[in-house]
């Protein structure tokens, strides 16, 4: 008993490491847009969405009962299974996070939970209704969703727009839009708490559950929401600088419109995922929405480069932080030398990516710098979206200055780079 006590305090412990890991991986799901368009500073862009979290995580526990029994059987789980499955998941956020890249906290949670429950169990111990009901159809549903929301806001955004030209309108407009964004990256960070941070509260309880501490089918205790939710919060506060750059800069550039349609339009889809208890990745949705503002906009490019890499990211995060997960389980079932040499690999591996992230660190002061290039040109995606938008009106003479360009200026008498003459 003494044994299980001391393993269910460090399964605890590693679950809010895993929700501190996942405030500062997904802060850019909230404020990527507002900091890269001005709307906020970095560092107060960071600490609103921090509070906010923190409030979001009382909102709600559908999510947290989809997790504590939902995917997973708990009858037989065992407490090492759950450490497997946090190891998993921690490491494979790490590392999505060292390269920039917005992978899903969410998947890689569900992932590590998986393949240690498969190893420890075998296949029956999943729920594989639940699963493909509740983690896979979202998950290809919802960055699907919040694109298309956020392209077709977008343009109506600029349609309402379009006969502004004034310069005072212009600016004040811009305002407005920026204001409208300050709120939108609030409404995403509330919605962020709400789903994410209940994920860690059903790590845990499934803990207490498979400990005999809890019954199953309880709801997370008062504590266990508090300290999810101090955790995410903390985490937010830091801030992952790596991710926040790809989010905001390197999928698109986006104006004031697009950066309030985009977080608008996400937090919509994660607010009702959420009501209806579905484990939704609130990195998927607002990465679709992102790339949906980026298409809504005319003459806005996609880097489609960065999209495809986060693209088979999110294809591998699962199966990944799955085998990660079950060959934790196998040694945490060899005993607790097993245990220990875990803990060893989770603390080591976890430090050497800390090390490999201070070769180039990215902080707030930074955060807005492109990394290799600027222009990616236009893709096919791109150009069959620009394709079904109606031309700029403009007089056949545009056109054809369009079409031909005007001849070069014959340079100046003294000009030294005239030729001579030849006679």
């Amino acid at each position: 008993m003494e044994h299980i006590t001391l393993l269910l305090a460090i399964v605890v412990v590693t679950a809010l490491v895993f929700d501190f890991t996942n405030g500062f991986h997904d802060t850019a799901n909230a404020m990527a847009t507002t900091i890269s368009t001005g709307a906020l500073k970095p560092k107060t862009a960071v600490a609103m969405s921090a509070v906010l979290n923190l409030i979001g995580a009382f909102l709600s526990v559908e999510v947290a009962k989809t997790i504590s029994g939902g995917i997973v059987n708990e009858d037989g789980l065992r407490t090492e299974v759950i450490f497997a499955a946090l190891v998993g998941a921690i490491l494979w956020n790490l590392l999505t996070w060292l390269v920039g890249l917005p992978s899903s906290s969410s998947h890689a949670l569900f992932g590590g939970l998986i393949g240690a429950a498969v190893m420890s169990a075998g296949w029956s111990s999943i729920n594989g209704g639940t699963v493909v009901t509740k983690v896979l159809l979202p998950a290809v549903a919802a960055p699907l969703v919040a694109g298309l929301a956020a392209m077709l806001a977008t343009r109506l955004t600029y349609r309402i727009n379009r006969n502004v030209t004034d310069e005072g309108q212009l600016k004040s407009t811009a305002k407005g839009y920026r204001a409208g964004q300050i709120a939108s990256a609030g409404l995403v960070s509330l919605a962020h708490g709400t789903n994410d941070a209940q994920k860690t509260m059903g790590i845990i309880t499934l803990a207490l559950v498979t400990g005999g501490v809890l019954a199953p089918g309880s709801n997370p205790p008062l504590w266990v929401i508090v300290s999810a939710g101090v955790a995410i919060a903390l985490g937010t506060y830091l801030g992952g600088w790596r991710i926040i750059r790809t989010m905001g800069s390197g999928l698109t550039e986006l104006k004031p419109p697009q950066g309030f349609a985009a977080q608008t339009s996400a937090a919509t889809v994660i607010l009702a995922s959420s009501h209806l208890g579905f484990s939704l990745s609130t990195t998927q949705s607002c990465s679709g929405a992102v790339m949906g503002a980026g298409l809504g906009r005319k003459g806005g490019v996609v880097r489609w480069s960065t999209a495809t890499r986060m693209f088979v990211a999110w294809g591998l995060t699962l199966p990944a932080a799955g085998l990660i997960g079950a060959g934790a389980e196998y040694l945490t079932k060899q005993g607790p030398w097993g245990i220990a040499v875990t803990a060893i690999v989770l603390v080591g591996g976890s430090f050497a990516i800390w090390l490999a992230s201070r070769r180039q660190p990215v902080d707030h002061t930074n955060v807005n710098d492109t990394a290799g290039g600027d222009e990616e040109p236009q893709g096919v995606v791109t150009t069959a979206i620009a394709a079904v938008q109606p031309p700029p009106a403009a007089g056949p003479t545009s056109d054809l200055m369009t079409t031909i360009p005007a001849p070069a200026p014959a340079p100046a008498p003294d000009d030294p780079a005239r030729p001579p003459a030849t006679v």
